[in-house]
């Protein structure tokens, strides 16, 4: 009975693991809404259910937009004995500027597949500014109800808080990244009260003056304010941050932060406090960063200075098989995971031969942005097919340049894995399933002089004419007579 219970349970599992994946599987791509702030994101978001994600092209570019990167989610839900899984991928979009901008249909291939959307016009608005939460140790909840200021005189703390803005080096390479934060301090001491205003507004402008235009920005998207304590000298602060992204320059020009302001709400204190009544008053102060400098220095001399990637990387690989024969396909994913600029990462340039063909291959890549590091991994999955027999290091094949900051050297990714082909070569195969025929072969003994086509056609049409003039004519005279 134990055996037949035990055997009933494992067919009830597989057949609840055949009807989860005998669900309908469903991929769709899903736009974002048809209105936007300035300060807010337009998102397309690549949604795929009951099934794995493993593969999506690259996002649309979408005019008067810039991307800032993507998150991923995912759920499983269980209901009425029915399970069902989500997955996506959500790439954000920054406007630019305000106006009415057009994302065209696009096509994207998700696992395999190609999947359309109908695209669609998108309004950007002013900024809006984000509600307030309610501040519990700043509320008076006799304000209202006893009235306004009775002659009431109120005066000005001196605050200890500062604004700043810190970048993570003085200098750096080209695209190397540099982290910036911009953040507001307020000493453990700190008597004065203060709040932020309009805080989403003077973000919008803060980073339009923020951002280089040679760099490439990876933002880490602070939507709402954070304390953390950090200690200066001997003083402890709240830290709060602000603005936060790394910037990787294209060219050798310094990166020139200027001054920040930032309007803050500093309240006033009433000179004589009472139980009834307002004890404080709002009232306005400009804090301002100093500004700062990070240089930029040239790679060090090398043929692929211009191109190589700028970070400290490491290679993680796999293939379907080693053991292969001419003509059986394989797959080979050759991974860079590490720190830097994960965006820009270009695959290893696969020599032109003849003994194995690699086709283009499909490209992933997914990036975190925590710790004032911007790390990630961008896969390049590439589809192969062994022509000659022999053994093969695909070191010969897969290598990448890169350029390590910390030790200052140029270092290579390579491949480790040996693959051995045996077989028939398919080399002359190749050759002969492209021969186009002995049609061509008699091309170089035929004549290259031109001729017109319609001569022939011209002096049929005339010999016709002529015949039917002389028999008109003979039938002319014979009845005549």
């Amino acid at each position: 009975m134990k055996k037949q219970a035990l055997y009933l349970s494992v067919l009830c599992t597989q057949f609840l693991l055949l009807s989860m994946n005998l669900k309908a599987q469903n991929i769709e791509i899903k736009l974002g809404p048809d209105e936007v702030a300035l300060n807010q994101y337009f998102t397309i978001t690549v949604e795929v259910t009951n099934v794995r994600l493993q593969g999506y092209d690259e996002f649309p570019e979408i005019e008067g937009f810039v991307k800032q990167g993507t998150s991923s989610s995912s759920s499983m839900n269980v209901i009425n004995g029915q399970v069902s899984s989500t997955q996506s991928i959500i790439q954000n979009y920054r406007p630019t500027r305000e106006g009415i901008f057009r994302l065209p249909a696009f096509t994207m291939q998700i696992n395999g597949q190609t999947i359309r959307s109908q695209g669609k016009t998108i309004k950007v608005g002013p900024p809006v500014q984000r509600q307030q939460q309610f501040d519990p140790f700043n509320y008076d909840p006799f304000q209202d109800f006893f009235g306004r200021d009775q002659k009431q005189e109120y005066i000005e703390v001196k605050d200890d808080a500062f604004l700043a803005l810190t970048t993570s080096k003085d200098e750096i390479y080209v695209g190397e990244g540099v982290n910036v934060t911009l953040a507001f301090y307020i000493s453990e001491t700190n008597q004065a009260p203060l709040n932020f205003f309009e805080i989403g507004k003077q973000l919008v402008e803060i980073t339009k003056v923020l951002e280089p235009n040679n760099c490439w920005e990876e933002n880490f998207y602070i939507d709402k304010l954070h304390q953390e304590q950090v200690r200066i000298g001997n003083k402890r602060y709240a830290r709060i941050k602000i603005y936060e992204a790394t910037f990787f320059p294209f060219n050798d020009e310094d990166l020139e932060f200027p001054s920040i302001d930032l309007k803050m709400i500093k309240y006033k204190v009433a000179k004589n406090r009472s139980f009834f009544g307002r004890n404080r008053k709002q009232d306005f102060k400009t804090f301002t960063s100093k500004p700062k400098t990070v240089k930029v220095k040239k790679l060090p001399p090398h043929p692929l200075r211009e191109s190589v990637s700028v970070g400290r990387f490491r290679l993680s690989e796999d293939i379907s098989d080693t053991q292969l024969e001419t003509g059986q396909s394989f797959n080979y994913e050759f991974s860079i995971l590490g720190e830097g600029n994960i965006s820009s990462i270009n695959g290893p340039e696969v020599p032109e031969q003849d003994e194995i063909e690699f086709y283009p291959p499909n490209v992933q890549q997914n990036i975190a942005r925590r710790n004032n590091k911007v790390r990630g991994q961008k896969s390049f999955k590439y589809y192969g097919i062994p022509n000659e027999p022999g053994t093969y290091d695909l070191a010969n094949f897969m290598k990448w340049v890169y350029f390590d900051p910390v030790n200052e050297r140029y270092d290579t990714l390579q491949s480790d894995i040996q693959v051995i082909v045996t077989g028939e070569s398919k080399k002359n195969q190749y050759i002969s399933s492209n021969d186009l025929g002995s049609f061509y072969d008699v091309i170089e003994l035929e004549d290259n002089k031109l001729k017109a086509t319609n001569t022939i056609d011209i002096f049929k049409l005339v010999t016709n004419i002529m015949l039917i003039l002389m028999i008109g004519a003979t039938l002319y005279f014979t009845f005549r007579k």
